[in-house]
């Protein structure tokens, strides 16, 4: 038990690192591009950060889904990486449809794979409707300056 708690730890401290540094990355380029962003027309430009930021993200839960696949296959609960990932992604996004389940002396992962999930999909939500906030104060404050 004790084993599973620290390895499942481990794996959402990973995860969650990965995560923040997509975000600092998504931050740095959204600075860069912020003065861009704030000029008429909107509509185009929004639409183009909004998705690249969401995919940005996506990549970011990809990753951790794939961290997690490949720890399961590394500790052997998994022969090949299929299943693992299959379980991986099922268990991170909180479907649990119970086809594919982790051995009894390895299903605490599934539930802190799931914790992690709930966790990264929060903080990347989080992330994003900031990002829609301030991308919106910045275009009005644009918009009534000119």
């Amino acid at each position: 038990m004790f084993m599973q708690l620290f390895i499942g730890s481990t794996v959402i401290a990973v995860t969650i690192a990965l995560t923040a540094l997509f975000i600092g990355s998504a931050i740095s380029v959204l600075k860069r591009i912020g003065p861009w962003l704030t000029v008429p027309p909107y509509t185009r430009k929004s639409i183009l950060a909004l998705t690249g930021v969401t995919l940005w993200l996506l990549a970011a839960l990809s990753l951790a889904v794939w961290a997690w696949a490949i720890v399961y296959v590394a500790l052997g609960i998994f022969d090949q990486l299929e299943p693992a990932l299959y379980f991986s992604v099922v268990a991170f996004t909180t479907l649990g449809f119970g086809d594919v389940t982790l051995p009894i002396s390895w299903r605490l992962l599934s539930g802190m794979s799931a914790a992690n999930g709930l966790l990264l999909f929060g903080l990347c939500t989080a992330f994003l409707a900031e990002f829609l906030v301030r991308l919106r104060q910045a275009q009005e404050k644009d918009h009534t300056a000119a």
